[in-house]
């Protein structure tokens, strides 16, 4: 759903009536012959190759920096003959596998992004947009093999990008290092469509069919990190389109009007476009090529790998004269010429300068002696023919100082910004200046026992119900997403009207204990207010049940202040379902419980810990009131406000017989009484599928045993303080910044 519009075009995973609602097409629906290594995966046998104890941060600290960057650059014009470089330098190309590293990245849902080297696995490795990346990172082998576990791929991809940039001149705003490497494919929806992009197929936004970019995708097609180049569906004509897909697309990464701009033309400065040949004449991406090729793949000839043709998007020529060198050509050219339409020697549509001077034309690639003409795709074009996009691109054409600061610091933003707080930010290069999009929050301070004891003691005497101080830290805490680590309690961010209205955090109530809290937490960050509240909700819920448990949650949070908070940003973390507290904005196009599962992924929980915090807080009354089923939907026990198994011994209860309401079509169901059919519960979709679901069911019975009441109530605790601390990097991450 489009937090502002309210339109469900926009829904979560809304596609295929969702079939495909979590993963879409996966790598065995585009390429069946891949080798299988799930069976190796059973068990929870580890794909990482790293003992369990290694450090990677660690790692990196003690890495020679210096010495790295400077391996790095001697690479850049070390031509190689089985790949050699265009103009002789590697820059641009590596420009190219950075960008498209981190250009993956959504704001729908943080997932995406460069922190974990995803570009080395399918699908990423054998998109059409990243066509011939293989050979880049190859080339960066020899570098990683020497350094070995004190440089991650995902670092080394990035940080590879900023020294071609500053090989070649251009303005780098910085670098954190941090990024630690995954082992095999990340689970990641990408789409549905059965065909990867190519002219004809179409594209996601159809306007004239009220047809939306749905979320969270951000690409225009499948297998693009952003748009068509050529125009979109491959028409060079439509300018008013072509300007509406580059700023949507953009906007779901992260990317205002300017800093769009500033990327395409600073990433446009360098290098060159391939399309010297037909897309017949090569072969097939490395995930599906023959095994003798090494898991290269768009091959021309396997034995003269680099000697043939080359070609990526199919578009040929380079943007500037000085296709190595940062300055405005790109701009100076762009306002310079009128452009006419063209065909590359691939067949791809672009645009090419009326009558250049000879001294605005460009060097061959590999014949310096040889000028051929420079060109613009129908993208560039965009930011020329579109009033909003002109606007900023005659600014930086006349002042190349504003150009250079809004390019250095909107790469930094698209290669740093899945990597969550700035504390995670590790290395030399790390820039001292706070940004908005980090999320700054001020450091707290550390609370003494005695006065978490005497806050917990105000909590429990004020009036506040369990439920209310229960939902109050969950609606904090549980805004976190581990795919780019941003939301969490750190911040208290939840008390700004832009999150506290969300209608899943019922914001009357929420707004009364927020105030109370206030009131009542002395010296206490409201972050940690907030989350010591439901910590001491849960310690007396379980008293109640008859177990004494001790919740301990760390103290020291920041609250961040109104100039610390952006609230557009925020928008996506918004939650269209949230299963824990039974909430469901309006019924979707994919099951709810797909929803439930992504969020507790979001949430980095496993099986076992979903399962305990969502019936735990159904026993505790935490649902949302604002859900479309209604107050208390799904909280089966007589002794809402206990934190006891009720939940799963009602849920599995055999003397009950549930019935869909046929109002609510199938998002609610009654229970009632097999023998005398009287009502005794109503639950949702998310609530049955803890009886239905084989496994979700095994889990489910574990906690509904006798004898296993005290293994739930721990079980939740457990899970409800890793929600808690999700975000505690100013913790975890102190003992790198030494």
């Amino acid at each position: 759903m489009d937090a502002k519009t309210g339109e469900m075009s926009g829904c979560p995973f809304q596609g295929d009536g969702g079939v495909r609602a979590l993963l879409g097409r996966t790598n065995r629906d585009w390429w069946p012959d891949t080798l299988n290594l799930e069976i190796l995966t059973e068990d929870g046998r580890r794909v990482d190759p790293f003992d369990e104890d290694f450090d990677y941060c660690e790692a990196f600290n003690a890495l020679d920096y210096k010495a790295l960057k400077a391996d790095i650059e001697a690479l850049m014009t070390d031509s190689q003959e089985w790949w050699p470089a265009d103009y002789g330098h590697y820059g641009p190309f590596f420009i190219r596998m950075a960008w498209h590293a981190a250009g993956t990245y959504r704001t729908g849902d943080g997932r995406g992004g460069a922190s974990s080297g995803q570009q080395r696995f399918a699908p990423l490795n054998s998109w059409p947009d990243n066509g011939n990346l293989d050979k880049a990172r190859r080339l960066l082998w020899p570098i990683k093999q020497k350094y070995g576990r004190h440089i991650s791929w995902a670092d080394l991809f990035v940080l590879t990008g900023n020294v071609a940039i500053e090989s070649m001149g251009g303005p780098v705003f910085g670098f954190g290092g941090g990024r630690k490497d995954v082992f095999e494919p990340e689970k990641v929806y990408w789409g549905t469509e059965e065909e990867w992009v190519d002219e004809g197929v179409e594209t996601r936004i159809i306007p004239d069919e009220g047809k939306a970019l749905e979320n969270p995708l951000a690409a225009i097609q499948m297998g693009l990190i952003y748009v068509n180049p050529e125009g979109p569906g491959g028409n060079p004509h439509d300018a008013e389109g072509m300007a509406r897909d580059m700023r949507e697309t953009f906007a779901r990464m992260a990317m205002n009007d300017e800093e769009t701009v500033a990327l395409t033309a600073g990433g446009h400065a360098f290098g060159k476009c391939h399309g010297a040949a037909p897309a017949d004449t090569f072969g097939k991406a490395p995930e599906g090529e023959n095994l003798h090729t090494m898991g290269f793949g768009w091959l021309t000839d396997p034995e003269e790998i680099g000697k043939g043709h080359i070609t990526t998007s199919g578009i040929e020529g380079a943007w500037t004269p000085n296709p190595t060198q940062w300055g405005g050509d790109y701009f100076r050219l762009l306002f310079k010429y009128e452009y006419e339409l063209t065909e590359s020697p691939a067949g791809a549509k672009q645009w090419t300068p009326i009558d250049p001077e000879e001294a605005d034309m460009a060097p061959d690639a590999r014949d310096p002696n040889k000028k051929v003409p420079t060109i613009m795709t129908t993208a560039d074009m965009a930011l020329k023919r579109d009033p909003e996009y002109r606007k900023i691109s005659e600014r930086f054409r006349d002042d190349q100082a504003a150009l250079d600061d809004a390019f250095a610091r909107a790469w930094f933003k698209l290669t740093h910004r899945d990597m969550g707080p700035k504390v995670r930010y590790l290395g030399p290069d790390v820039p001292s200046e706070d940004l908005i999009w980090q999320d700054p929050v001020p450091a707290g301070k550390q609370a003494s026992d005695s006065d978490v004891s005497t806050f917990k003691s105000k909590v429990l005497d004020s009036g506040l119900s369990v439920r209310e101080l229960v939902k109050a830290a969950w609606a904090s805490a549980s805004t976190y997403r581990n795919s780019d680590h941003r939301g969490g309690a750190n911040g208290a961010h939840v008390r700004f009207d832009a999150i506290r209205n969300w209608p899943v955090n019922d914001p009357d109530e929420l707004g009364k204990v927020l105030g109370k809290l206030d009131e009542l937490r002395g010296d206490l960050s409201m972050a940690d207010a907030i989350v010591l509240a439901g910590a001491a909700a849960i310690e007396k819920a379980a008293s109640d049940g008859g177990f004494k448990v001790d919740v301990r949650v760390s103290t020291g949070r920041g609250d961040a202040t109104e100039d610390q908070f952006d609230a557009e940003s925020w928008e996506p973390l918004e939650p269209f379902a949230d299963g824990f507290r039974n909430y469901l904005k309006t019924k979707a196009n994919v099951k709810t419980e797909d929803m439930l599962i992504d969020r507790a992924h979001l949430l980095g929980l496993s099986v076992p810990e979903m399962t305990a915090l969502l019936g735990g807080m159904r026993a505790l009354g935490a649902v949302s009131e604002h859900a479309d089923h209604g107050h208390n939907i799904g909280v089966l026990t007589d002794r809402p406000g206990v934190l006891s198994n009720d939940f799963f011994t009602n849920l599995l209860h055999m003397g009950t017989l549930w019935e869909v309401v046929d109002e609510k079509g199938d998002e609610e169901f009654i229970g009632k009484d097999r023998s005398s059919g009287e009502e005794l519960w109503r639950a949702t979709r998310t609530d049955l599928v803890f009886g239905s679901n084989s496994q979700l069911r095994a889990v489910a019975e574990v906690y509904a045993e006798n004898g296993n009441e005290e293994k739930f109530v721990r079980d939740f605790v457990n899970a409800w303080t890793k929600v808690m601390e999700a975000d505690r990097f100013d913790l975890t991450y102190s003992k790198y910044h030494k």
